[in-house]
Parts: C-alpha cells; sequence; structure tokens
C-alpha cells in the first residue's frame, strides 16, 4: 500500500501524473461512448468547465503551466495492450464482449482532441470541442486534473508532519465511516467518486478500505483502471449527457419531447439485464415517468440523482406500480451527494420495498472537511458538461433547481415542453 504522505512531501509528481491511463475514467462513460460511436459518431459537441463554486478561485490557487501540464500530458495517452485485453476479454454485467470490434479498434487508435485554456477572473474557462465519441471522453479526466491540483496547492503549503497527521486523520474519519456501514444490513454499495476525487492515490486506497472493510456489500467502483488494477466489477451505466445532446439536435417540440425516450431505445439495443438502469431527472421526474412508453416499466431499476431522494424514490415506487411491476424486483440507485447518514436513512426507509444501491462519490473519495485551516481542502462543485450540439445549445433542468443549466430562453422552452412545474431548490453538496 502507497505511503501517500511520503508520496506527497517527494513531490515527485512526473511519477505521479494526475490521470494515468484513457481508462482512468468511469465505466458509464465507455459504455455511452459507445453507443454515441454507434449512433451519432459525427456529431460536434462542446463541451465546458463550470464551477458551480464560485467562491474557490481556481486560477489563483493553480499556476497555468501546471495545468496545461497535466492536460497535455493527458492528450499522450493511448490504451496500453493490457488495458485492450481487459476490455476485450473482461465480463461486465454478466456479459462477455461488452465492447464491440469496431468500437476497440477505434479506441486503440485513439488520442483525445486539443482543449481551449484561458483564464477569466478568478476562474479558467476550459472547453474542448470536436466530434462527440472524441470530446465526451475529456469530460473525466479533465475534472480530475481540476480537482487534484487544487489539492495539490493545499498540500504544498504543509510540512512533512502535517501531511502525515493530515492522511491519518483522514484515513480515521472515513474508516469511521465504514464501521458505520458495516452494520448497515443489506448494503449494497459502490464508488462513484472518480470525477471530484483528492487524488487518484487517495481513491485507491479509499476503494481498497471500502473491500477490507464492507466485503460483499462493496459491489465495485465506476474507475475502470482501479477495477482492473484490484480485480473489481467495473460500475455505471448512463448520465445526463446523452439526453442532453440528444434534446439540442431535436429540431421540433414533439421531436425535442420524444428525445429522452429515444436514447432509452438506442441504448435497449445494445444493452439488457442491469445496464437497462432509467435516469430519469434531465428534464423532470415526474414529467418523464407520466410520459414514458410502456416498455420502460419493465427495465430493471432506476438511478435517483437530484431533488430529494425519499420523494423521488417514493415516485418511482407508485409509477411500477400502476404499471402491474412489483417494485420488490426493481433496482434503485441512489447516488446524488451521499454520505453515511444519508445512506442509513434510505436503505432504513427503502431497503424493504426495492433493490437498494448506492453511488458513493465526493465525500468518499474527497471528504477532507475539517481537516485543515480554513478548511481549504473541503470538496467543491465542479463540473465539465456537454453545452453544445451541432452549434445548438444544451440544456438540463433536473429535479433540483439549483443544478439546471443552459440559455434562459432554452431553459423556458425546456419547461414548457416537459410540463416542469414548480420545483424545489435543494442545497447543492456536491
Amino acid at each position: 500500500m502507497v505511503d501517500i504522505a511520503t508520496r506527497v512531501w517527494n513531490h515527485k509528481w512526473k511519477i505521479d501524473p494526475i490521470v494515468r491511463s484513457l481508462i482512468d475514467t468511469d465505466f458509464y462513460k465507455l459504455l455511452m461512448c459507445q453507443s454515441v460511436f454507434r449512433n451519432h459518431p459525427n456529431t460536434q459537441v462542446t463541451f465546458s468547465l463550470i464551477n458551480r463554486s464560485t467562491d474557490v478561485p481556481l486560477a489563483k490557487l493553480i499556476d497555468e503551466g501546471e495545468l496545461r501540464e497535466q492536460l497535455d500530458h493527458v492528450r499522450s495517452l493511448s490504451l496500453t495492450r493490457g488495458e485492450s485485453t481487459w476490455l476485450r476479454g473482461n465480463t461486465f454485467y454478466g456479459k462477455r464482449q461488452m465492447f464491440r470490434p469496431d468500437f476497440m479498434e477505434w479506441f486503440e487508435t485513439l488520442r483525445l482532441p486539443d482543449y481551449h485554456l484561458e483564464r477569466v477572473g478568478d476562474q479558467y474557462e476550459l472547453t474542448f470541442e470536436g466530434s462527440w465519441p472524441e470530446v465526451m471522453l475529456w469530460e473525466i479526466p479533465a475534472l480530475s486534473v481540476l480537482m487534484e491540483l487544487r489539492s495539490r496547492s493545499e498540500l504544498n503549503r504543509m510540512k512533512r508532519f502535517e501531511l502525515q497527521v493530515l492522511y491519518a486523520r483522514a484515513m480515521t474519519q472515513l474508516w469511521t465511516k465504514i464501521e458505520r456501514l458495516q452494520g448497515v444490513d443489506g448494503l449494497n454499495i459502490a464508488d462513484f467518486g472518480t470525477r471530484r476525487r483528492h487524488s487518484f492515490l487517495w481513491q485507491d486506497w479509499a476503494v481498497q478500505a471500502m473491500v477490507e472493510g464492507l466485503g460483499e456489500k462493496f459491489v465495485g467502483t465506476s474507475n475502470c483502471l482501479i477495477a482492473k488494477n484490484r480485480d473489481l466489477e467495473a460500475i455505471g451505466t448512463n448520465a445526463h449527457e446523452l439526453p442532453m445532446v440528444y434534446a439540442a439536435l431535436a429540431q421540433t417540440d414533439e421531436a425535442l419531447a420524444q428525445a429522452p425516450y429515444q436514447v432509452l431505445a438506442d441504448w435497449h439495443e445494445e444493452h439488457d439485464g442491469n445496464l437497462r438502469i432509467i435516469l430519469p431527472d434531465t428534464y423532470g421526474s415526474q414529467g418523464f415517468l407520466h410520459h414514458a412508453p410502456d416498455w420502460l416499466a419493465g427495465w430493471t431499476g432506476i438511478r435517483i440523482d437530484s431533488g430529494d431522494p425519499a420523494t423521488a424514490a417514493e415516485a418511482a415506487i407508485a409509477w411500477w406500480q400502476a404499471r402491474g411491476e412489483d417494485p420488490r424486483d426493481k433496482r434503485m440507485i441512489f447516488s446524488d451527494g451521499l454520505d453515511v447518514e444519508k445512506i442509513c436513512a434510505l436503505q432504513a426507509q427503502f431497503g424493504n420495498r426495492v433493490q437498494c444501491s448506492f453511488g458513493w462519490g465526493t465525500l468518499l473519495t474527497n471528504d477532507f472537511r475539517g481537516l485543515t485551516a480554513g478548511d481549504r481542502l473541503a470538496p467543491f462543485s465542479m463540473v465539465c458538461k456537454a453545452v453544445k450540439a451541432d452549434g445548438r445549445p444544451t440544456v438540463k433542468l433536473s429535479d433540483n433547481p439549483n443544478k439546471a443549466m443552459g440559455p434562459a430562453e432554452e431553459i423556458a422552452r425546456y419547461k414548457r415542453v416537459f410540463g416542469v412545474g414548480a420545483q424545489v431548490a435543494q442545497d447543492v453538496i456536491v
């Protein structure tokens, strides 16, 4: 096991690049990339960094030259033979050859496209433009680079014993959480923390701690590289990116209203079983479920990723029951702003009514709250989203208006088309 504090103190960043591989990313990105490669290979998309926590002045904390060096390193990466063999030959979700030969041949020759970086005030403007299958793979490494460089900016201030004590406290804090989860009956939990991790080494340590502390209750990690290296299940399905881009490509209100379902129709052709998970909240869960075609009720489950999770879970249960489905046979994945208290409460409330799962993200892999003066290592909220598709703006409404994004006039149009009424704002924790 790596002595993280010593590695940080030695400052050997050349042997510790932030992103170590093209598969140092979330599994759902690769699944979605294959779907996009098949269905929309020529669509031109722009991704952009969005720092929701404007009180964190990234451009003051992170040196631009160091940021460019790390981004350029990401552009130099390509699949190794071992990584390609793992993707081609491994069994994912009970299916061998999850990734088709034509996709793998393309992926094996891929280098990520160029980026545009500019300092604007105390923030960075970072964008990626190009064909959708290529630029979408920038999202996770871009976030990982910025999050870890922000961490390093604080770690560089610290002396050797400060670093030892910091990581000892962080390990104790995480292990205390794991001990609390050990007593939760029926728990099914995975690591979803790549995009906002403190560092690669810390995420890897957190995953190893979960393996040892939780045993079979820990079902895997979304990080493909860690899954490969630690012989764990790679976990993930799909994300808001797909309906956001499909919707932006819609030419009429009628096509817009059908776009979220077209995403899942395309997904349905490629995947079955536990990969058939609905993510309903991109344009409001209530309207999505109300207008959903009957065949979607037969899918394996739903992921709850915004709004009040208990309210969303009750709505999903009622939707299944109204369509003759037994909720006890359905998987419900909670993945928004989770920490131990919320995990325990949701498992207690729904564990006997559905098959509960939890995708534990930032507060697993980046909870350094209260461990430094001024709380300068506390996690913050940053995303990298598709903002244009073939020149048309994308929109996300969410079940939490604080997570909405897009031009005001387009947000108003989407709310009208999808029948989104009053929403209850929730604090965006991470």
